[in-house]
């Protein structure tokens, strides 16, 4: 009786607290206006479109390289048991989507640069070699898109199927439900399902 009168009275006294805490006199619960209204519009409609392109394209590069240097001892994590089989399987997936994102981004602009030169074509201020070298990067980022694109297709297939075992066995030790079993095999046949 005196151990659940305590703890009640601990659960009071914490709950005072925090309630104590929230209500110093220096924050506000409502944000105060900007003095200085549409700064942030401002600001977007003072940079070009170009080079948002391009620091999107290079945090993207960056990011690329930070998940394979995290993905890079992923499988001997996985044996010293620092990484569980799942969260290593998911940064090799992250690897290959943004491997896909890259080579998308990098489709668009060499999309854009070949617009361009089209336009500097009409007007005759372009050369031929600044055409052919815009067309050979333009096909080179088809071929790496579409690379990307299969090689990401394979990837998703290929985690679930490992999620649809996973789910099974899961079930057959009653720490699954048998609706998650089927929404996996479900999503894995969509994954499968061919595209139009």
């Amino acid at each position: 009786m005196l151990r659940g009168a305590a703890l009640i009275l601990g659960l009071v006294a914490t709950a005072l607290f925090a309630q104590e805490s929230t209500n110093d006199p220096d924050s506000f619960d409502i944000e105060p206006p900007l003095l200085i209204p549409n700064r942030d519009s401002e600001q977007q409609t003072k940079t070009a479109p170009s080079s948002a392109r391009d620091v999107d394209l290079a945090k993207l590069e960056k990011e690329f390289e930070r998940a394979k240097r995290n993905a890079a001892g992923v499988e001997r994590l996985y044996k010293i048991g620092a990484l569980s089989k799942l969260e290593a399987e998911q940064r090799t997936l992250r690897v290959v989507h943004l491997e896909f994102d890259l080579a998308n981004a990098r489709l668009v602009s060499a999309k854009e640069e070949m617009l361009e030169k089209e336009k500097q074509r009409s007007n005759s201020e372009v050369a031929k070699i600044d055409m052919a070298q815009a067309e050979m990067s333009l096909s080179l980022a088809i071929k790496a898109a579409h690379a990307a694109t299969i090689k990401r297709e394979q990837a998703d297939i290929s985690a679930a199927e490992a999620n649809v075992h996973r789910q099974e066995k899961l079930l057959a030790l009653g720490s699954a439900r048998k609706s998650d079993v089927e929404r996996a095999v479900q999503k894995l046949a969509q994954l499968r399902a061919p595209k139009n």
